[in-house]
């Protein structure tokens, strides 16, 4: 039995995501508030160099097998699974994106314990485990306290910054075996990258970005115009792609692309986690929306109540009488 907290290292195509360095900021204060060491817990096959940037972790748990080469939920749950029975830590936590979302489900089906998902927070409280999660899109905020060993977390990107769990020094590596009593049923075979697009959102100083708001595709040229204005362009959330309005893209957030502007303009977008893991990034973010309580005024640096489709035109005008 080992009293340690873990984070699971989501790794993709040889590389380590930014989300693990987050996950790991936040497990770092974890394991200092119980009093316990931090490890790192990486899968995959003939990937031990990667636990060279995991130094914010005491340790690193290193399983390797063919198996894990990719990292398919199922392969990951068959590993994490053994390693959680035979060494019982504390907490696992484990970074949600469309990597790594389906592995908390799988994991507490196979351990029988349950996982607590859309975490945007976990603290230390009376000795235990407590997280706060969003549900329904971020309309719904819940408190949940870990009752069961080992805890599991799944976390929504943002809970920390990248920054805060990189560190300089290589942690000591443990390399772990893992058994595969069959193949996984699910394998990767290659990876078919999208076409090139018009406009290269993730390299836009300004992003003007419109959601279910906006009411109809006519009314893009309404963003468009300010785009131009601003000498930016235009982008969407997931409504707008699905309805098939922009191009895929142009789509941000969790299921599109992440980007880095010095302006993010939301006009329309009610602030969903999914989007708003896309944007964090953003050196200034403003939200339009009818709806005061809508969650992007949470992430917002300023935001305006009201409709998008009066709004969009007067900053339009308003940008343009100040540039003369």
């Amino acid at each position: 039995m080992s009293a340690s907290i873990w984070v699971l290292v989501e790794q993709w195509r040889g590389q380590v995501s930014e989300i693990t360095y987050e996950v790991l900021a936040l497990g770092r204060e974890l394991a200092d508030g119980l009093g316990v060491p931090l490890q790192a817990v990486l899968l995959g096959h003939n990937a031990k160099a990667l636990a060279d940037s995991l130094g914010k972790a005491n340790s690193v748990l290193y399983a390797d097998h063919p198996a894990l080469v990719e990292p398919t939920p199922e392969a990951c749950t068959i590993a994490l699974a053994q390693l959680l029975g035979e060494r019982q830590p504390e907490a696992l936590l484990i970074p949600l994106t469309n990597v790594t979302l389906g592995i908390g489900s799988l994991v507490s089906a196979a351990v029988g314990v349950p996982v607590i998902n859309f975490c945007k927070q976990v603290s230390v409280v009376s000795g235990g485990l407590q997280a706060q999660c969003v549900l329904y899109g971020g309309k719904i905020e819940a408190v949940v306290k870990a009752k069961q060993k080992p805890a599991l977390f799944g976390i929504w990107p943002g809970a920390r910054t990248p920054d805060q769990g990189r560190a300089t020094s290589a942690p000591q590596v443990e390399t772990v075996g893992v058994a595969f009593p069959r193949d996984p049923c699910v394998r990767l075979k290659r990876y078919v990258e999208p076409e090139a697009g018009d406009v290269d959102v993730t390299k836009q100083n300004v992003l003007v970005s419109v959601g279910r708001g906006i009411q109809s595709r006519d009314n893009l040229e309404l963003a468009e115009e300010l785009a131009e204005t601003l000498g930016g362009a235009v982008c969407g959330s997931r409504p707008v792609i699905d309805q098939g309005w922009l191009p895929l893209t142009r789509q941000i957030g969790k299921s599109g692309l992440t980007v880095k502007p010095k302006l993010y303009l939301a006009a329309g977008i009610s602030g969903a986690p999914e989007h708003v893991e896309g944007i964090k990034g953003a050196d200034l973010i403003v939200a339009i929306n009818s709806d005061p309580r809508a969650p992007i005024f949470d992430v917002a640096h300023y935001g305006v109540v009201g409709d998008a489709l009066d709004v969009l035109p007067a900053l339009t005008e308003a940008v343009r009488a100040r540039k003369g």
